[in-house]
This record gives structure tokens, sequence and C-alpha cells, in this order.
């Protein structure tokens, strides 16, 4: 019994070990499995990435506070971008606040790009041929403000974090090429050196001004003396005539 079981059992064993033969249906078969087994594998490479990402933005993300600081504009803005990404937002730099001393920038505020609205003047044209494009301002209120405390640290004083939206997947918000983007100082230093020259420029051509009344002056001035020398010699000759004549008119009777 023990035999006729072993055997059976030897039997049954080489038939689910049996080769495959080769046809065409089987190959077939086997073609479609390793197509789906191979979008499989690239789904899960396409998840872990994912989820690399997601935590390379996890453990570079703070959550922006009042009090916050920074070591230069460009730093808080960064952050908040980071932040974005994170979060699922874009963002879009606003208005800024000058010193009515020196006209540096010493306030900054960071908007989600969908802040505000857009006008209407380019929403109802009367000459637009494209279609209208899809809204992108929804007069979001999301934001972060930063000032310039002591001309040496950038400190949060404003954060607005709920938005009137909805946010888009982390790996789904667009890149930007910031690396190759002008910095805000870079920006204000040009700005500086552009007022300064026109500054020069204008001082220049006062000056040059000044120089050309001066000499148009002087010129008007030679011309009234040289008119006023024509006319009292015009007078004097005027006089002489009229003298010739009384002295005809004598010697005549």
């Amino acid at each position: 019994m023990e035999s006729a079981s072993s055997q059976a059992f030897d039997l049954d064993e080489r038939k689910i070990f049996l080769p495959i033969e080769s046809n065409n249906d089987n190959g077939f078969l086997d073609d479609e499995l390793i197509c789906s087994m191979n979008l499989c594998m690239e789904e899960d490479d396409k998840c872990a990435g994912e989820t690399n990402v997601d935590l390379s933005l996890t453990e570079k993300t703070i959550e922006p506070y009042i009090g916050m600081d920074f070591n230069s504009r460009d730093e808080a803005r960064e952050s908040y971008i980071t932040y974005g990404r994170y979060t699922g937002f874009t963002v879009r730099i606003h208005h800024n606040r000058r010193s009515r001393i020196n006209n540096m920038v010493i306030g900054q505020d960071f908007v989600c790009s969908r802040e505000g609205y857009r006008e209407k003047k380019y929403v109802h044209r009367k000459d637009r041929v494209l279609p209208i494009p899809p809204t992108t301002r929804e007069g979001c209120p999301a934001m972060l403000r930063v000032a310039l405390r002591d001309g040496v640290k950038w400190v949060v004083t404003k954060f607005v974090k709920d938005h009137n939206h909805t946010l888009m997947s982390p790996n789904k918000v667009p890149l930007r090429g910031g690396k190759n983007l002008i910095s805000q100082d870079d920006k204000d230093q040009k700005i500086r050196e552009l007022t300064l020259e026109l500054y020069n420029e204008r001082q220049r051509c006062k000056r040059r001004c000044t120089a050309y009344q001066e000499q148009i002056q002087t010129l008007l001035k030679h011309i009234e003396e040289h008119t006023d020398h024509l006319s009292r010699s015009v007078q004097d000759i005027v006089q002489r005539v009229k003298e010739l004549e009384n002295e005809e008119l004598e010697n005549w009777y």
C-alpha cells in the first residue's frame, strides 16, 4: 500500500512539474504575464519614488510660525516655496515695503499663487481669439509676511495657513527653475545701481544745461551790447546828416 501511494504521489508530482509545451498560445500567455509583471514592478518603483520625494520634502519642510527667523529674504522665500511644495500649492512674490530713509526693502509678502482675482479687462476682452483660460486666482488668503529686524534677521510677522481652494498632491506641484532666477537682494542691488546711475546722469545733464544757459546769456548780452552800439551809431549818423543839411540851407540863404 505504501509503495502504491508513493508511486501515485511521484506520478502527481511529475505531472505538476512537467515542462510546458512551447506553442503559440502558451507563448502569448507568457508574454502577457511578463508584461503584467513589468508593469507591476514599474508601479512599485514609481510608488517608491513618490515616497522618497515625500520623505525628502518632509525632512526639509518646517511649517512657518510667528517669530520664525531667516538669515535673508531669499532664505525665507525658499523655505515657504518648499513648504508649499509639500503642502500642495505654488508661491508668488507679492508686495514689499521699503524704508523711507534709504529705500531698502524692510518687509516682504509671499502669497499663494491663487491669491487675488484676475482683472475683468483680461477676461472680457472684445478682441479675444483664444478661449478664456481657466481661472487661476480665487482670492486665496494664504500668505507669509517677513520683516527685517535690526538689519540682520528676517522674522515672520504674519502667517495665514488656510486656503480657500483644493490643494494639489505634493508630487503634482510644478517645479520651477529657482536656481536660474535672480534673487531679490540682487534685484534690489541692481535697482540701487541703476537709480544711482540715473541720478548721476541727471546731475551731468543739469551741469550741461547750466553751462549752456550761461553761454546763451553771454551771447545775448553781447548781441544786446552790439545792438546798442549800432543804434547809437545810427543816431549819430542821422544827427550828422541833419547838421549837414542845416549848414547847406544856411549857406544857400
